[in-house]
């Protein structure tokens, strides 16, 4: 006899699939939150400045050390730009780690997202090599 003709087993399945339903909501749920969460810090290689970025690679805080006053501006700038692309990169890399981590390796969901993430990631890159032309 087919499962699904059986309302036991049917019922048995729409419970299962309920509850996979409520366990992916509940991992997506921890997997925002946990992203939201990410904040990245990173500097240059002088020693000039360090920024910190949230996961979409938003500057919220920058820090110059006293050597700033001994270089000119566009290298205090060029290390600003070296600082911050640091910290995004890595704020994406604990990004995609988060979803991987909350939803699995496997889960299209996960995929998706890191997707998006290496997407964005990427558009980021593209912008800075324009800059620089």
């Amino acid at each position: 006899m087919d499962e699904l003709l059986d309302p036991d087993a049917s019922q048995a399945y729409l419970r299962d699939w309920q509850e996979r339903i409520a366990r992916n909501a509940a991992n997506a749920r921890t997997a925002a939150d946990r992203i939201a969460a990410v904040r990245a810090t990173a500097g240059d290689g002088n020693g000039l400045t360090e920024v910190t970025v949230d996961s979409t690679g938003t500057l919220l805080d920058i820090r110059f050390t006293d050597r700033i006053h001994r270089v000119p501006p566009d290298a205090v700038a060029r290390a600003v730009l070296a600082a911050s692309a640091a910290a995004r990169r890595t704020a994406a890399e604990q990004s995609r780690a988060v979803v991987t981590e909350t939803l699995g390796p496997d889960s299209p969901a996960a995929r998706a997202i890191a997707a998006q993430i290496d997407a964005h990631a990427a558009a980021d890159n593209g912008r800075r090599e324009g800059d620089r032309a």
